[in-house]
């Protein structure tokens, strides 16, 4: 499996307007989208395991099982799950507040994908103080301000930060592993997003929530790729 979090997709339940998640998954995917994670906080796990399974059936048959990585949001339960029942799910992505790095590595296994989101606050210092041996790449955001997860970025006051260009600049330059940046993130910020050195961008909403779904995946990597 080569990890490509270039063009990377975000999607759950909540997030598709009625449509079932794998043609959302399997139209970004046929657009070029390298990275899916599975992400909902409202369906049920057996809910989510369907999704996996469904989801890992279309990259299947689309020849992309070597080259698009299939990743669950926070729920260490539901990938061991999905590999218990023979469902390809490739590893795992955690927050802050989900089950450590390393419990997440042991029942995984040295070959999983594991995510981690960096924390808002003290960014720079976060990348450069943590211990990265068991992690594969840094998710960062928000770039803006998003309905998606409108708690993403906010601190115990209540006030979102976005992350600037130069800051992600720095953070580019300084993290050990890749980064991955998402938040709100529509088609014109990709140039701006690429020329940080950043690994890659993520959307929920853009594709997910997009009347046409093929096609704004398409204007992505397109322009990521241009």
């Amino acid at each position: 499996m080569t990890l490509d979090i270039s063009k990377y997709l975000v999607v759950g339940r909540e997030n598709t307007c009625g449509r079932p998640v794998w043609q959302i998954v399997k139209m970004a995917v046929q657009a070029g989208f390298t990275c899916v994670q599975i992400r909902s906080k409202t369906a049920s796990a057996k809910e989510i395991i369907q999704d996996c399974r469904e989801c890992a059936q279309v990259i299947n048959e689309l020849n992309k099982s070597n080259e698009v990585t299939l990743l669950v949001d926070d729920r260490l339960d539901i990938v061991l799950a999905c590999r218990e029942m023979g469902i390809k799910v490739d590893g795992i992505h955690i927050g802050q507040s989900d089950i450590p790095v390393w419990v997440c590595r042991k029942y995984l296994g040295k070959d999983a994908i594991i995510g981690l989101s960096a924390p808002t606050h003290n960014l720079i210092k976060y990348i450069e103080e943590t211990d990265v041996s068991e992690i594969d790449y840094f998710g960062a955001g928000p770039f803006h301000p998003t309905n998606t997860k409108p708690d993403c970025g906010m601190d115990e006051t209540g006030r979102v930060t976005t992350r600037t260009v130069t800051e992600l600049k720095e953070l580019a330059k300084k993290s050990p592993v890749p980064v991955v940046v998402g938040g709100g993130v529509k088609l014109n910020d990709l140039n701006a997003l690429k020329q940080t050195g950043v690994a890659g961008f993520f959307v929920v909403s853009a594709v997910a929530g997009a009347e046409e779904p093929y096609e704004e995946a398409k204007k992505l990597v397109e322009e990521w790729d241009s």
